[in-house]
């Protein structure tokens, strides 16, 4: 697929990594607004091309009192806001096979999570919406099993995918990025680096997933550096109140210096 299929994409002109980016949970208009203004600011001034990252709802938790959403349809109504503010495609996930109709009609990218990427009900059910597929790959998975997940979204005839690396089973609470299989999924599709959620530490004791921040700047560099298509940064203003997957987020206020020695790094490594 192409940058250029996802409606409202700025900046494929240039070489570099496009970003999903955004806060885990639509928690409220006002946080999601705030935002998503910070980041197509940055966005805009560095030229990368950006998709708002918003979860309509979260249907894997570790406890049954974890915040889930603010109810679909006003989270979805959020989310198309945002588009329509700021003139920038959105993406949310989607965790049953009804929800890929009613996605989108929000959204213009469909995410299937990665526990979730095998039900093959799910991933045709995202295809056949027309929009773009993001494919997570499990974090139990071989990258040359992700090949079978993309030839679901081609057997409805839609080649609209990419595979999302969102790290992979380190042990019992620990994930690790195996840089080798992105060459060997982007001979599938397009490869994203979900940067925040490769540094999750999940299966804690509390019930509650921590996450390594401290070392985003690292697994970002590495994934520039090795010709990742695309990054995923999961951010917010305030992490350590964030409703969900704050452990692991990205602090709003360090994102541009970030990107910023990103995209320097992606034009050193591109001038080769």
């Amino acid at each position: 697929m192409k940058l250029q299929d996802i409606p409202k994409i700025k900046h494929t002109s240039n070489t570099n990594f496009f970003l999903l980016c955004g806060p885990c949970a639509i928690e409220g208009e006002d946080m999601a607004m705030r935002i998503a203004e910070k980041v197509v600011n940055i966005t805009n001034k560095l030229e990368i091309p950006y998709v708002f990252k918003g979860s309509f709802k979260k249907a894997n938790r570790s406890r049954i009192d974890s915040f889930t959403g603010i109810g679909d349809e006003k989270a979805l109504e959020i989310l198309a806001k945002v588009s329509e503010t700021f003139d920038v495609p959105t993406v949310t996930d989607i965790h049953e096979v009804s929800d890929a109709a009613k996605a989108a009609q929000y959204v213009d990218v469909l995410q299937i999570p990665a526990f979730l990427v095998r039900q093959t009900d799910l991933v045709v059910a995202a295809a056949q919406t027309g929009k773009v597929v993001n494919l997570k790959k499990g974090q139990f998975m071989s990258p040359e099993a992700m090949k079978h997940a993309v030839q679901k979204v081609k057997d409805v005839g839609s080649d609209k995918a990419w595979i999302t690396d969102r790290g992979t089973m380190f042990g019992y609470q620990d994930m690790i990025v195996d840089f080798r299989g992105i060459p060997t999924m982007k001979q599938y599709a397009p490869v994203v680096l979900d940067v925040t959620h490769s540094l999750q530490q999940p299966n804690q004791t509390a019930g509650v997933t921590g996450g390594r921040p401290d070392m985003i700047e690292t697994i970002a560099r590495a994934g520039v550096v090795n010709n990742i298509d695309g990054l995923f940064i999961e951010t917010h203003f305030d992490p350590a109140n964030a409703k969900s997957d704050g452990a692991n987020m990205l602090h709003l206020d360090n994102l541009e210096g970030l990107l910023t020695r990103l995209v320097e790094i992606k034009k050193l490594v591109s001038s080769f």
